[in-house]
């Protein structure tokens, strides 16, 4: 008896032991958000659900436990007025033990009564900061976090050129000589003043931006460390700082080269190959760094994009990817540099994944030449008839060799353009280089995109917040994450989206919800946006119904709720569906208006799966409702609009979602147009998105004609 009971014992302790290391594999991985006003959310609307940190946790789920350890006016420095130090929250990050700290300091250090510490102890500062998250998990993972800008006008507070000039370098020196991760917030907001209500601190929409782009840095496919140079047998001359990140400067064939490494390199290790003018306008290059690709330059200065020019690039490019970088790169050119991305990519077109060309030189008689509008280079003109062996000017009448003259190849390749110009550039003038190129390019079916800058000269280069350029690469190179398809609550808190003061997107979702509850056995649920919102119903907390008086005609006999939010887009709508209690209402029918608000910020296909993910959501919440599912409602006042085409696109693409079972698709743009094409102005607001009283009445006699028919067939 005694061997049975020990041997039970035994068993007892087994299990126990099994049972911890499940628990153990389930716990979540710990996060902790260190931070100043702007982390903890002050002057936020809805704080405790708005601040960065709990949108993070939202988009994360449960795998992760998110903690926000932000203190108001903290300093990063241990001399500053309010050192962060000092804090409790700073023992209880500590205490947290966390897997990642994200470590958001240097706002409040711009401050005059600070500043007189930065050059002496900041960098002391920070690298002790990192150090004491470090010692007690020495893989702790530490995210730098570039401070948000500043557009306050005292010189003596917060003050912007401090943070720009000061600040964020130092915190990139930081980055590099500790070894930390750093994602730039600075530049996701740079010029736009909208999301900081008091010039300081970002409303609750910017910090959905701020936990997106933090988000993105975590659900990366990363790598294990890469060292592209080792064992090639290249002469490194020197290595430095690039912003934070390692640039490694070394000779191939005699060639001046530069790779600047990631700290963590994405799976399929892409990389982008820059022509000319190299650390010119950086913010693409460390957008791309922070997402893992490598940049890597080889020197064809002064050659103009000859063979000699691509015949290095030749080698160059073989040299890269023999050493483990993707088969297919990036090519970025500035002004002269459009002249080499473009005739490489036309001898290689195999090898590119996109082009991202600024202000570039395509035709060398309009600059160097200066042969139209333009003034041109003399000096750089001599030299570029000189390596294309130009012994007279009466041969450019036969000369094929500027990108201007490849257009059809290009086309025919097929891979994505995107130029970046300004309007008013008198050094490469726009109509004599991108828009030939571009009306060429589209007429032999090519893809290209630019971006006109109006009242902008040659210079500056780029864009001050380059994410239109950075999520072409994304998007392009099959990287960007889809926003539109991961579900996450709104973060809407303005009067303006026709609610009652105060009551933001939180106390919108919690009355729906609440009427889903306990209004009965449901007729209909509609869900959407703005435009459904404008049913009305008895929400109590909106305050525009224009749709109201064709409800109460059109839907007076049935029991419905009202399920709209304004500014919401498909993740919105995907959320409420998921963690709401819609299924408590039974409704017989859904309709599923959702979609337009993402068409600013992502692609056609983006948005569809955004849709697709709402309706698989519903047939798993409801399974035994009929869905109407309308994506989004016309939009786009012409025909021939780019959000037109856009809605054409996405339609096209959801079309294949109905199954006449329990999901039946529709198209409503027939029922909204006139003779011309054009959106009804009857039907139509003039923003050509949201819906008139009468076009309430096409819409709601629709509904409860479908609602009819499906009755009727059952």
């Amino acid at each position: 008896m005694r061997h049975f009971l020990c041997l039970l014992t035994l068993l007892a302790v087994l299990l126990s032991s099994c049972q911890d290391t499940n628990t153990l594999d389930k716990a979540p991985i710990k996060i902790a958000c260190v931070g100043n006003s702007i982390t903890y959310g002050s002057g936020m609307a809805n704080r405790e659900m708005n601040a960065y940190p709990k949108q993070l946790q939202h988009l994360l789920g449960d795998a992760y436990q998110v903690e926000n350890f932000g203190v108001s006016g903290n300093t990063l420095l241990q001399k500053g007025d309010h050192p962060y130090w000092e804090s409790d929250a700073y023992q209880k990050a500590l205490a947290f033990a966390p897997d990642i700290v994200f470590i958001k300091l240097g706002t409040n250090d711009s401050k005059q009564q600070n500043r007189v510490y930065l050059d002496t102890d900041f960098e002391k500062d920070y690298a002790q900061l990192i150090q004491s998250f470090k010692t007690q998990n020495e893989d702790t993972r530490v995210v730098l976090l570039l401070p948000v800008p500043s557009f306050l006008e005292d010189s003596t507070s917060i003050w912007n050129p401090i943070i720009q000039d000061k600040i964020i370098p130092l915190t990139q020196k930081v980055a590099y000589e500790t070894g930390s991760e750093v994602v730039d917030l600075n530049q996701i907001f740079a010029g736009d003043e909208s999301m900081f209500p008091d010039k300081i601190h970002p409303s609750s929409l910017g910090a959905t931006k701020m936990a997106q782009r933090v988000y993105e840095q975590l659900v990366q496919k990363t790598i294990s460390t890469y060292n592209i140079l080792e064992n090639q047998g290249v002469q490194i001359e020197s290595k430095e700082n690039f912003h934070g990140f390692q640039q490694t400067n070394f000779k191939y064939k005699d060639l001046n080269c530069k790779v600047v490494q990631p700290k963590r390199t994405v799976k399929g290790k892409p990389w982008v190959l820059r022509a000319r003018f190299w650390g010119h306008e950086p913010q693409t290059d460390i957008a791309l760094l922070e997402r893992g690709f490598h940049i890597a330059y080889c020197d064809v200065s002064n050659l103009f994009g000859n063979k000699e020019a691509v015949s290095r690039w030749n080698d160059f490019y073989d040299f890269m990817t023999g050493a483990g970088l993707s088969e297919k790169v990036v090519l970025e050119g500035m002004s002269r540099g459009g002249l080499i991305i473009y005739n490489w990519a036309a001898a290689n077109p195999e090898k590119v994944v996109c082009v991202y060309a600024d202000a570039p030189v395509l035709d060398g008689t309009s600059w160097p030449g200066g042969k139209g509008n333009g003034k041109g280079s003399p000096s750089d003109w001599e030299r570029f008839k000189q390596v294309y062996g130009l012994s007279s000017e009466s041969n450019l009448a036969n000369f094929d060799g500027n990108p201007i003259h490849k257009t059809t190849t290009l086309a025919q390749a097929g891979f994505p353009m995107l130029h970046v110009c300004g309007e008013a550039d008198k050094v490469v003038p726009v109509e004599e280089n991108t828009v030939v190129f571009e009306q060429e390019i589209q007429a032999a079916g090519g893809n290209i995109k630019t971006i006109y800058k109006p009242d902008v000269g040659h210079h500056p280069h780029s864009l001050e917040n380059p994410t239109p350029i950075v999520d072409f690469i994304l998007r392009t190179s099959s990287r960007k994450v889809n926003f539109a398809s991961i579900p996450s609550p709104g973060s809407e808190y303005r009067s303006a989206a026709g609610w009652k003061e105060g009551k933001g997107w939180w106390y919108q979702m919690q009355d729906i919800d609440s009427l889903s509850r306990f209004s009965g056995d449901l007729d209909l649920l509609l869900i959407g946006n703005s435009i459904t919102q404008g049913w009305g119903g008895n929400r109590t907390l909106t305050t525009y119904k224009p749709g109201l008086p064709a409800a109460e005609k059109h839907l007076k006999n049935l029991n419905w709720v009202c399920a709209g939010i304004s500014g919401d887009r498909t993740q919105h709508t995907a959320w409420r569906i998921k963690n709401g209690h819609y299924d408590e209402g039974s409704p017989k029918f859904v309709t599923l208006a959702i979609g337009v608000n993402n068409f600013p910020y992502n692609s056609a296909e983006e948005i569809a799966e955004g849709i697709r993910l709402n309706v698989e959501l519903l047939r798993e919440k409801l399974p035994n409702s009929n869905i109407l599912l309308f994506g989004p409602l016309p939009t786009g006042l012409d025909k021939n609009s780019e959000r037109r085409k856009k809605y054409e696109k996405v339609h096209k693409l959801i079309s294949s979602f109905g199954d006449e079972k329990s999901v039946h698709y529709f198209n409503l743009i027939e029922s909204f147009i006139d003779e011309e094409g054009k959106l009804d102005s009857n039907y139509y607001s003039a923003d050509g998105i949201h819906l008139q009283p009468a076009g309430y009445e096409v819409w709601g006699a629709f509904i409860a004609e479908q609602i009819e028919r499906l009755e009727a067939n059952n």
